[in-house]
């Protein structure tokens, strides 16, 4: 096969056909450019216009929503809900679902099972100690201590007191001879100690 002048021409511009669709095709695509010098500068101007536009209607939003805040407390004064009132109610809101949680009502289940479980041990430990103190005060070794110490607040009386050991009394009322005895030898000895004069 021949090649002519033809042909080669041909192919020349079917070659250069191609190499600016396949430029097109490339620069076509979403973010490329086709005239790289004067592209850049109207996207630069577009997005500084919506960057523009969208500071603008962040503001107005901004100023309606601080009209709203402004309405919505005007109304809550009016109604007489004041912010410590509110805070009431949330706690109050707060407790109560807390109350109706199921965990607080499993919780408040085992207090209450460990409360009784307890109270009924100290029952039980108290008049095991009850039982053992009157077995305590019935047996011969308490009785023996007791007949002792009758002995002893008998002694004390007559030393103390001056009273016979067989007039009986309690041991309250040795006790209360002790004190009378004691006042009367402090006062005794401060009248000693005026005759002396001040040290």
């Amino acid at each position: 096969m021949e090649v002519t002048e033809e042909d080669v021409g041909s192919r020349q511009v079917h070659t250069d056909c191609q190499r600016v669709l396949l430029e097109t095709e490339c620069f076509s695509e979403p973010g490329a450019n086709i005239d790289l010098g004067m592209q850049p500068e109207i996207e630069k101007e577009e997005l500084h216009e919506e960057l523009a536009k969208l500071e603008e209607e962040i503001s107005a939003l901004r100023q309606t929503l601080i009209a709203k805040e402004k309405h919505l407390v005007e109304i809550k004064q009016k109604m007489g809900i004041t912010p410590l009132n509110e805070i009431k109610h949330n706690l109050s809101k707060s407790w109560h679902d807390m109350q109706t949680s199921v965990i607080y009502k499993k919780t408040q289940e085992t207090f209450n099972n460990t409360g009784q479980k307890a109270s009924a041990a100290i029952n039980n430990v108290s008049s095991t100690l009850t039982k053992k103190l009157g077995d305590m005060k019935n047996s011969t070794t308490f009785k023996s201590f007791e007949e002792r110490m009758e002995t002893t607040v008998s002694s004390l009386k007559c030393k103390v007191g001056g009273v016979p050991a067989n007039s009986g009394g309690s041991f309250e009322d040795v006790l209360n001879s002790a004190a009378n005895a004691s006042v009367q030898e402090s006062s005794l000895g401060y009248r000693h100690t005026e005759d002396f004069g001040p040290f």
